[in-house]
């Protein structure tokens, strides 16, 4: 081979070689033929691929030279056997992974109904594989990223797998903790939730570096997914805390199918990593399905923090609600680029789009880009973006009570974030979430 064609190559796939993948399948060999061959598949899309580049649409406005899958080893290194895994979980015991690999030391299930199922992808594949084939990544990729889903695709080996029957309610949440340690790690966290008709459950993943690797310094890569199902009636509450490393690229992929009359809520966190993409996709299958989309992002220094959504009503009375807020320190920069679609037979759609960002630096910058695509004409659709600086006149109230500057923005910046977790029922999950913000001010 040529060294131009290997160049070529290795710019493709980069660590994730022909090799590297033969290796990652040998691990996988007890799995059934449909999940190595979607495996197959999805190795020879991604090695196919090209990179984004700088003028594709769907990747407007980020940073795509940043952009590298080299400098990590697939399979991840062995976990450091000091690591005190459960200490790394602010919303409490459940499934812990750490570098992929359940940790049995913290795993702390709780006590389930009849009938629910939370256990490891790598369990379900054997126990419950055709819950699994109907459901994992079964939607197809629409927001740009589908070479680095077919990667999570190909190098996936574990993740949490949930499963609420019919009529079930879980009033206590079901927690995943997903931790990556050392330098050259990547990590494929993956969470999958099954809410059949009239149950209820509420999902919160946690996402971060721990040890060395939080810390600057050695390059991380997370490659992330989750799929929610919610059947007639159900009602999931999905919560994602993101709190990578500064030196982590990070991509997430959300699923979303809502079924008649099912109502699930979503809401992501984000606050580590280098550069990090999540996108979202909402699919309203069926008459009287309502979909949260929300989302709240503290982004400082030199952090790039890209959000892709789409919002698609494919059946008539449906009603999404999409809320994005960021708040910008330092030089960052945020963008923010979403689409309600609503199909021809989707009459009586009411579909919110709104991304708001509060800028706390001179230098930070915050892009948004909301769209419509509507093809029947009985709906009502509305979207907005704003960008705006903490108000003086409030800054100035909080700092004659003798509050600093500093502490006053702090305070009006939990003000601004309020509304999106007011949106969630349980007040623990509320606190735990603040907390982590917190600890976003002090750094």
């Amino acid at each position: 081979m040529s060294t131009l064609s290997t160049t070529s190559a290795q710019s493709l796939v980069g660590a994730f070689t022909a090799e590297a993948f033969a290796a990652h399948l040998a691990t996988q060999s007890s799995a059934p033929a449909w999940w190595l061959n979607r495996k197959r598949a999805a190795y020879e899309e991604f090695a196919s691929l090209p990179m984004p580049k700088r003028g594709n649409e769907s990747w407007r406005f980020s940073n795509v030279a940043a952009l590298t899958l080299d400098g990590v080893v697939p399979t991840s290194p062995e976990s450091a056997a000091t690591t005190n895994a459960a200490a790394h979980a602010p919303f409490g015991p459940g499934l812990t992974f750490l570098n992929n690999t359940l940790a049995p030391r913290a795993d702390r299930r709780p006590e389930l109904p009849p009938g629910v199922i939370v256990t490891t992808l790598s369990e379900a594949i054997v126990k419950h594989a055709d819950l699994l084939q109907r459901h994992f990544m079964a939607q197809p990729q629409k927001l740009g990223s589908d070479k680095f889903t077919a990667l999570h695709i190909a190098f996936v080996s574990d993740g949490a797998f949930i499963y609420v029957p019919r009529g079930v309610e879980l009033t206590a949440p079901i927690i995943v903790n997903y931790l990556a340690e050392g330098p050259d790690t990547v990590v494929f966290p993956h969470t999958l939730v099954v809410a059949e008709e009239n149950s209820k459950v509420t999902v919160i993943d946690y996402f971060v570096s721990v040890g060395s690797g939080s810390q600057p310094g050695p390059h991380q890569l997370a490659l992330g997914a989750n799929d929610l199902y919610a059947a007639h009636g159900a009602q999931l509450t999905y919560v994602a805390a993101q709190n990578w490393s500064t030196d982590m690229l990070s991509f997430q992929f959300n699923s979303t199918v809502v079924r008649r009359d099912a109502r699930v809520k979503s809401l992501n966190l984000h606050l580590g990593g280098r550069q990090a993409r999540h996108e979202s996709l909402s699919q309203l299958q069926a008459p009287g399905g309502l979909s949260e989309m929300l989302a709240l992002t503290i982004a400082s220094d030199s952090q790039e923090f890209d959000q892709r959504t789409l919002q698609i009503h494919q059946a008539p009375n449906t009603k999404s609600d999409l809320l994005y807020k960021n708040a910008l320190q330092g030089n960052a920069r945020t963008i923010f680029s979403g689409l309600i679609v609503v199909d021809p037979d989707a009459q009586k759609t009411d579909a919110y789009q709104s991304n708001r960002n509060l800028m706390l630096s001179d230098d930070a910058e915050a892009n948004s880009l909301p769209g419509l695509e509507i093809q029947a004409n009985d709906v009502r659709c509305t979207h907005g973006a704003t960008s705006s600086r903490i108000d003086p006149e409030q800054e100035f109230y909080l700092q004659s009570r003798g509050i600093a500057r500093e502490a006053a923005d702090e305070l009006l910046t939990f003000g601004f974030f309020e509304e999106v977790l007011a949106r969630l029922d349980d007040e623990s999950v509320r606190e735990a979430l603040r907390e982590l913000i917190k600890t976003k001010f002090k750094k």
